[in-house]
């Protein structure tokens, strides 16, 4: 490579140039994200109901987005392996689209829960699930309403589950934060109804949740409490008829990336 050389008046001509600083336009929006997210968790509550027999849960994800509003992903977490006939692992992938208008948000898509080696179990079915979702959102509050189009959990007959769920969160800054939720699991039917510990059988469940956040170098701290109106057991826990759905304090610690 030849060597450049710079003379007297090549640094006075640098010198007369504009600062790059004060011409270079904006940096353009890529046109496509990707994101990841990975989490400890105390427990995994879905809808409510511990899916690891109240123990602690590793879960993660990764995301991708398109300026179009477009966008696919994919979460992973442990489950209690006697709750999902052999699985213990749930893996969801999504995909969807997303907009905003004067203020106001609107999400469309479907979600696919996963649990591969369900059903392995001998005499045990395969337990799957797929929704379809249409979730709005004004300011900090949110409202998403989940849809099964298949049998709601490997449970036959049972199409036509839903759920609605109401959210809210609220920035005090430097770093804190509050939330809040509360869901309706409604329509089930058949198999999908559940029994509760006293023997009342039931066919919807309302999950409530408060908590609190703080950030700290792009790490989440969490402590929330969570608990459903049900006195439930399942899979591992129903050995010794344990509730899975009755009041905890849940710890989380999460990063994005």
């Amino acid at each position: 490579m030849k060597a450049a050389r710079f003379t007297l008046a090549t640094l006075i001509a640098l010198t007369a140039l504009p600062s790059l600083s004060q011409t270079a336009a904006p940096a353009a929006t890529p046109d496509f994200t990707f994101t990841g997210n990975l989490g400890i968790f105390s427990d995994y509550r879905f809808r409510g109901i511990s899916q690891t027999n109240k123990k602690p849960a590793i879960q993660g994800g990764v995301d991708f987005a398109h300026s179009s509003g477009i966008y696919l992903g994919n979460w992973n977490s442990n489950v209690d392996s006697a709750m999902y006939n052999g699985a213990n692992i749930e893996m969801d992938f999504y995909g969807g689209w997303k907009t905003s208008f004067e203020g106001f948000g609107l999400d469309l898509g479907a979600i696919y829960y996963y649990y591969p080696g369900s059903g392995d179990v001998p005499g045990a079915g395969k337990i799957d699930n797929t929704e379809l979702y249409i979730g709005g959102s004004w300011g900090p509050i949110s409202l998403k309403y989940n849809y099964a189009v298949s049998d709601f959990f490997g449970v036959d007959d049972s199409k036509g589950a839903y759920y609605l769920l109401l959210s809210g969160v609220h920035d005090f800054g430097n770093g804190f934060g509050i939330n809040a939720s509360v869901g309706y699991q409604g329509g089930l039917k058949n198999g999908a109804c559940v029994t509760e510990i006293g023997g009342q059988r039931s066919c919807s469940i309302t999950d409530y949740k408060l908590g609190g956040t703080y950030t700290i170098d792009g790490w989440v701290l969490g402590l929330a409490y969570v608990s459903t109106n049900r006195d439930l057991t399942a899979g591992t826990a129903a050995y010794s008829n344990r509730n899975i759905s009755n009041g905890t304090a849940l710890l989380s610690v999460t990063k994005s990336f």
